[in-house]
């Protein structure tokens, strides 16, 4: 038993460092996005080698959010490439472009989204994002992208460690988990709605 639960430890251990290296050498933005996803999943993996029923609370979202996320990236890495032909463009409506009405709408849902907090809120909050993106135009910015969700992953992590050894704090943790993951949704979500969406407009 002991013996299989080290096995499987290691070789996390190892895909972590792989996905970590490979991070670090990587250069353009949107393959370092999937590599970052990559990494999130074998320190999931990690964490529920080594963590107990707290960790478990954890995991399930993350889990669920990462795969969702590496998906989604998947998915505009195809579409980058060329290797299936899936145009995306934006409303190129005048009255739209030029109201206040899609600045308005896209605050109020993502307020709201922060209010929800977790999963459900970053999916609200994104869709604010996302219609702002669609009505008025954008550009694109990997490099921002990639800071939020990395700082979103850390956060997620920090609640983890409060859970474990300060427990006393557990809501500060329980709000740090929530945004952490809320971020991750909302950024990751914007980015599958907008990104390399002008080379087909």
């Amino acid at each position: 038993m002991w013996g299989e639960y080290s096995t499987g430890l290691l070789l996390v251990l190892v895909a972590a460092v792989i996905g970590f290296v490979a991070l670090a050498v990587e250069t353009d933005d949107l393959h370092r996005l999937l590599l970052l996803d990559l990494v999130e999943i074998a320190a999931l993996g990690i964490i529920a080698l080594l963590g107990s029923d707290l960790a478990e609370a954890l995991i399930l979202p993350g889990l669920t959010v990462g795969i969702a996320e590496l998906l989604a990236l998947s998915q505009i890495y195809v579409t980058k490439e060329n290797l299936k032909d899936r145009p995306v463009r934006g409303l190129n409506i005048e009255v739209i472009q030029k109201a206040d009405a899609p600045a308005v709408l896209s605050a109020f849902l993502v307020v709201y989204g922060l209010i929800l907090s977790g999963f459900t809120g970053g999916g609200v909050a994104a869709l604010g994002l996302v219609f702002f993106f669609a009505s008025r135009g954008y550009k694109e910015d990997l490099e921002m992208l990639e800071m939020a969700g990395g700082i979103s992953w850390a956060v997620w992590i920090l609640a983890f460690f409060v859970f474990m050894f300060l427990p006393q704090y557990w809501f500060i943790a329980l709000m740090c988990a929530g945004v952490g993951i809320l971020i991750k949704v909302m950024v990751k979500l914007s980015l599958s709605g907008t990104v390399w969406g002008e080379r087909h407009g």
